[in-house]
């Protein structure tokens, strides 16, 4: 036989040998004519019908008409002066690793940092080559024992770079867990060579400053404090090995005993942009920064415990007192001030140079601690830190200032051939600068998107950050380990805006503002389509009629007091009319659906940004269906600054969590908006929204009997926060997500004759408007939780659904809902792909297992409350 066809040679093969015993075979000679041989083979798979699904949520020509759509709205906002600007907070989690915590419940980890810093560098390839690459600090809450860090992406809107080399940009490393023979991993020989060329740094920065070299400090641990540690130490342990339980304490201690007390962990410049003006020709160029030679009453400068950066440790208040009306505060410029165009950069480059040369013979003067006038108190400090070579930047006012701070900062490392990372403060905001920034949060990594002036723009932008994030493995939605697929958890918050704050459409027009909440709340399904799982009042994004009903009254107060179009409207009164109602249960108005926190704040600068953010949208699992979620919130932009909306709000009361729970009413509902649109001139197709319906309400399976066809669909459940309970020294709130929901809808169905049962109770079954069609949703408990609502109630999965014929008293068919793999199978793993998510979902639906014999017909249990759903929780006699 031919091993490569199977054929025997007899059937068109010519044997190479033929005899009867392989010993004997000798080959075959002879000649044959040439002979032509045409072989064609084609196989073609065709499609038949092209069910909505996420892995091909448009067609080709489906987004050709979305995409001419937005070019459509778009110059409508031209037409109308409009100004609006479009960025959001896309999260994205690992595409390799479902199970660690840091892709699940924790906020940092130990991989998030690699990951971040191939996402920031490969957006900075993409949208800004010459952009500032920023390692600073970010957020740190309560009951965290370290600030999470922060990754940021800065470049000039005019196209001048910000930082020229991209090759003195350090790497971020992953680092090995401290030792006796390391510091943090990195090696002590490594440290002290990088302690010796952060001296030689300083110096450069300084010397192109115009500063002294003497005003530079070497920056220790205090002994004082870890001559006490180490005295508390058990007496037959080592400082290099403490066995502390603790982790970050442990590695405190071994970083810092490994390095050497008496040796500097850094060195600290202090700096301060001279605000004087300017002296006579020649001197210009030395006033523009300024130092002073910090003297402390203990003689050298001992930092404050910790593991932040040297910049944040420094011991201010052992300073020389300083009156407040005359201490060196940094204040920001209004975000709405004027500005002019930046100084280029080679005008910065050109300015150190003519400073080099004038100070060559003299350098600026020592201002001592005696001196109180002209004091400074911020400081530039390089340090080593996780193997790499740290620059801690100090606040200043304007950005101008933070640029040639940056540019001698940038000569010097290049000067001395030393990659660095940029830390401590930022620049300062400015809308003249673009700004990306990649952050830790529970179980995610978020990126806050710069702003996008168009559609155009905002698709390049979205599509490009998705490619790059998948370049990473970073994935924009993940599986349970039942096969739901959902998104990362934390959220795609889109953020509305202007070029600059003061071009804010909200703050130009607080009217728009009032539309958007009026339809907003008019229609439930904006908040619930979109939505993640966690809903409801205490959730991360509460509408504002959930929980508090007397708040809609107090808003329609406020939205009454709302300037119409064309009325004057100073930019403070949208934050005055609608910040203390746009809040959640708690008062905050960060956690808040539609979120303005940052519109007009009068709390600092980063507040009057001219932002509104909306909250409710989770992270969907392709770039295009996030930009039709943006797409949509663009075109009720467009129609209500040309036709803003007037009128009272809605008393949805527990209609709110009964039918709008439920897909049908959901979808019903946004079919209204997506008629409201078309008749303002934006058709939206509902089939371009098909695939994130079904990725937010998964289809489980559906069986038909007797004419009757019944379907199950995943619906919504809020969840439940449980009260304060104690917690290893802290006090926590759990979540009840034990409680689940499920849509049953039913066609074919013969008034008086059918009914369906669940667990042999009745389902409050109510018309659509289709003949034969009706809906209920089915809530019931799936799990039990240790801390949660009801505990003496069972679970009471699997669900059985039964078709009953009323005439004859027997269930003509029926199935099974399981929420766990009905053969007890117990999956140890997440799902790899969405056909494995597919198929567990599927086998936990059984077309078949109804009640067998003779069936009571149960009896009408229709909560007044609730009237769409059966609640199995609640006792029949209720």
């Amino acid at each position: 036989m031919d091993a490569t066809s199977g054929m025997f040679c007899g059937e068109g093969h010519l044997p190479v040998a033929a005899t009867p015993h392989y010993r004997a075979a000798t080959p075959i000679s002879g000649m044959v004519e040439p002979a032509n041989v045409d072989f064609h083979f084609d196989m073609r798979v065709t499609r038949v019908g092209e069910a909505p699904r996420i892995t091909l949520p448009f067609s080709e020509s489906a987004w050709a008409k979305l995409d001419a759509l937005g070019e459509k709205i778009d110059a409508d906002l031209v037409r109308d002066d409009v100004r609006l600007t479009m960025g959001g907070e896309p999260t994205f989690v690992s595409i390799d690793d479902f199970e660690s915590e840091e892709w699940n419940t924790a906020a940092v980890g130990p991989a998030k940092r690699s990951f971040a810093d191939k996402l920031i560098r490969r957006l900075q390839a993409r949208f800004a080559p010459g952009g500032l690459l920023h390692y600073g600090q970010g957020k740190w809450y309560p009951g965290e024992s370290q600030p999470r860090w922060s990754f940021a992406l800065y470049w000039r809107k005019d196209g001048s770079p910000m930082w020229n080399n991209s090759a003195f940009v350090a790497d971020v490393a992953l680092i090995a867990p401290a030792g006796p023979e390391t510091s943090s991993g990195v090696s002590v020989a490594l440290v002290e060579k990088q302690t010796a060329e952060a001296l030689i740094l300083a110096t450069g920065i300084a010397e192109r400053l115009g500063i002294e070299s003497g005003c530079i400090l070497p920056a220790y641990e205090d002994p004082a404090t870890w001559l006490i540690k180490e005295a508390n130490l058990p007496g037959n342990t080592d400082p290099l090995d403490p066995k502390i339980e603790d982790p970050e304490e442990r590695s405190r201690m071994i970083r810092t005993f490994a390095r050497g007390l008496t040796k500097p962990a850094g060195y600290v410049l202090p700096l301060q942009r001279w605000n004087a003006q300017a002296g006579p020709p020649g001197a210009a160029a030395l006033a523009r920064w300024q130092s002073e030679k910090w003297s402390l009453r203990r003689g050298k400068l001992f930092l404050v415990p910790g593991d932040s950066p040297v910049g944040y440790r420094l011991p201010l208040p052992s300073l020389p007192f300083v009156p407040k009306s005359a201490f060196p505060v940094i204040v920001e410029r209004d975000p709405l001030d004027a500005r002019g165009a930046l100084p280029d950069r080679e005008e910065i480059a050109q300015h150190f140079e003519r400073v080099a040369a004038a100070t060559a013979g003299a350098r600026q003067e020592r201002i001592e601690q005696e001196a109180i006038e002209g004091a400074v108190r911020t400081a530039l400090s390089v340090e080593p830190r996780d193997g790499v070579l740290c620059v801690f930047m100090p606040p200043v006012k304007t950005l101008e200032d933070y640029l040639e701070l940056l540019a001698a900062v940038e000569a010097s490392a290049g000067a001395a051939g030393l990659p660095v990372h940029i830390e401590g403060y930022p620049p300062p905001a400015d809308p003249r600068v673009n700004v990306i920034r990649v952050t830790p949060d529970p179980g995610v990594i978020e990126v806050n998107v710069h702003p996008s002036a168009d559609w155009r723009a905002l698709v390049d932008t979205i599509n490009g950050l998705y490619e790059d994030a998948r370049q990473v493995r970073l994935g924009a939605d993940k599986f349970m380990t039942d096969g739901r697929h959902t998104g990362t958890g934390g959220g795609n918050h889109v953020v509305l805006g202007g070029p600059t704050p003061a071009d804010s459409a909200v703050l130009r027009r607080p009217d728009l503002l009032k539309s958007l909440i009026l339809y907003w709340q008019r229609h439930p399904s904006l908040s619930y389509l979109f939505s993640g799982l966690f809903i409801g009042p205490t959730s991360q994004a509460p509408r504002v009629d959930e929980a508090r009903h007397d708040q809609l009254y107090e808003l329609e107060i406020a939205l009454a007091n709302t300037p119409r179009a064309g009325e004057p409207a100073p930019p403070w009164l949208a934050d005055r009319l609608f910040r203390n109602l746009l809040v959640d249960v708690t008062g905050n108005t960060h956690r808040a659906e539609i979120c303005i926190d940052k519109l007009y704040s009068p709390d600092s600068s980063s507040g009057r940004l001219g932002l509104v953010e909306f909250r409710a949208f989770e992270m969907p699992p392709d770039a295009r269906m996030s930009l039709a979620q943006q797409l949509l919130l663009r075109a009720l932009v467009a129609w209500f600054w040309q036709q803003p909306l007037n009128g009272d709000l809605v008393r949805w009361g527990t209609a709110l969590h009964d039918r709008f729970m439920l897909p049908h009413f959901v979808w019903e509902d946004f079919l209204g908006v997506l008629a409201d649109l078309g008749r303002a001139g934006y058709p939206f197709d509902p089939a371009w929204f098909a695939a994130q319906y079904e990725f937010r309400f998964p289809f489980f399976g559906a069986v038909e009997h007797g004419g009757v066809k019944l379907g199950v669909r995943q619906a919504l459940e809020p969840w439940q926060v449980m009260g304060e309970q104690g917690a290893s020294g802290a006090t926590v709130r759990y979540v009840d997500s034990s409680a689940e929901r499920l849509q049953i809808k039913a066609s074919g169905l013969v008034q008086g004759r059918h009914i369906v049962a669940c667990n042999g109770r009745r389902v409050p079954l109510s018309a659509t408007g289709t003949f034969g069609e009706a809906v209920a949703g089915v809530r019931f408990k799936a799990w039990r939780q240790p801390n949660g609502l009801h505990p003496t109630i069972p679970v009471h999965a699997p669900l059985t659904f039964d078709i009953v014929d009323g005439w004859n008293g027997r269930a003509q068919g029926g199935c099974v809902y399981h929420v766990a793999h009905p053969g007890g199978r117990h999956y140890e793993t997440f799902p790899v792909n969405s056909f494995e998510a597919e198929a567990r979902r599927l086998a936990r639906f059984q077309d078949h297992g109804h009640t067998p014999g003779v069936f009571v017909v149960p009896p009408e249990e229709r909560s007044a409350d609730f009237p769409l759903t059966l609640d199995l929780r609640r006792p029949r006699a209720m």
